[in-house]
């Protein structure tokens, strides 16, 4: 499976997890799942710019207008980091962190990425 094929499933089941947290009412689950969604998003500007309004939208409902400022400040900067080359690994996308720095990936997420046994 080519690797956009790949990333795009997981961006999908991702986003799944998601919902379902929302849905459940457990909002640190469904970070958890955006940032995942963000981390294997981030070399595809298409679903890393859709990963960011999820967040904005998510940040919106929740009233976290600090977390909604960042995202927007993402949404601008996203298209500099695909033109340029320059996007921090592993970063999950949130304003608690820069959005220049690289970040560990979590090991089954990093084995799913890269076609490893789920």
């Amino acid at each position: 499976m080519l690797m956009r094929e790949r990333a795009e499933l997981l961006i999908t089941a991702e986003m799944a997890a998601y919902h379902a947290a929302r849905a459940s009412g457990d909002n640190t689950a469904a970070w958890v799942a955006l940032e995942r969604a963000h981390i294997i998003s981030q070399p595809y500007l298409g679903p890393h710019l859709a990963n960011h309004w999820a967040m904005l939208g998510f940040a919106f409902d929740l009233r976290d207008w600090r977390e909604a400022a960042g995202q927007l400040v993402r949404l601008a900067l996203a298209p500099l980091g695909a033109l340029t080359g320059r996007i921090p690994i592993g970063n999950s996308g949130r304003s608690n962190v820069s959005a220049f720095k690289s970040m560990p990936i979590a090991d089954d997420l990093l084995a799913k990425i890269s076609g490893g046994r789920e």
